[in-house]
């Protein structure tokens, strides 16, 4: 597929880049091109830019996969609706996340005490994270989020339970942003094959 990839000499983009052409994909730089005459396009950039990539976007009727947090998901889901174009957002593509996720959602139910504790690295723009805000949202009791942004980190979450006389914590770490590769692929393949609207989260994926 040709693909216009939005970020493309981000932290993200540059792994992604050559990661999308060993896939066997043409890629192009989203901003400076444009994504007309493309098969998909990529967002990883920043909040602020994500609207105005959407927008170009469903213009030229382009499906769009995101990854950039702390945009406003509503807006995104109106536009690609009334221009009948499929788009996609994950909080985070780590797949490892996905099942962090998950997990905190089965445990809230057995645990209805928990806080969050989200760390990522002093570049990251939005707070909470994106991951935090949806594994608060899918655990359902509003637990407290903490945020936490220092150098030399990533990408890192643990959810904290506590019960009478014990305490369950799932953690995921992600230690290279070369883990979000297999899940933007993923992203890649499915998303034109989604309904109209922005679709949330890689679990919604078939």
């Amino acid at each position: 597929m040709r693909v216009a990839l939005f970020g493309i000499g981000g932290q993200v983009g540059s792994i992604l880049d050559p990661a999308l052409v060993a896939a066997g994909h043409e890629v192009v730089d989203g901003r400076k091109q444009g994504p007309v005459g493309c098969d998909v396009a990529v967002d990883f950039t920043q909040p602020n830019a994500v609207l105005d990539n959407a927008r170009a976007c469903v213009a030229a009727r382009v499906p769009l996969v995101i990854g950039t947090t702390g945009f406003d998901t509503g807006v995104v889901d109106v536009l690609a609706r009334t221009a009948g174009v499929p788009c996609f957002f994950a909080p985070n593509f780590a797949l490892g996340a996905g099942l962090m996720m998950r997990f905190a959602e089965e445990a809230a139910r057995t645990f209805p005490r928990a806080q969050i504790v989200e760390l990522h690295a002093d570049t990251k723009l939005d707070a909470p994270s994106g991951t935090a805000k949806e594994t608060a949202r899918r655990m359902a009791n509003d637990p407290p989020i903490h945020s936490i942004r220092l150098p030399g980190l990533i990408a890192h979450q643990e959810v904290i339970f506590g019960g009478t006389g014990e305490v369950l914590t799932i953690r995921h770490d992600t230690t290279s942003r070369e883990a979000f590769v297999p899940g933007v692929l993923h992203a890649l393949e499915a998303v034109r094959n989604l309904p109209a609207g922005l679709t949330i989260g890689l679990d919604q994926l078939p």
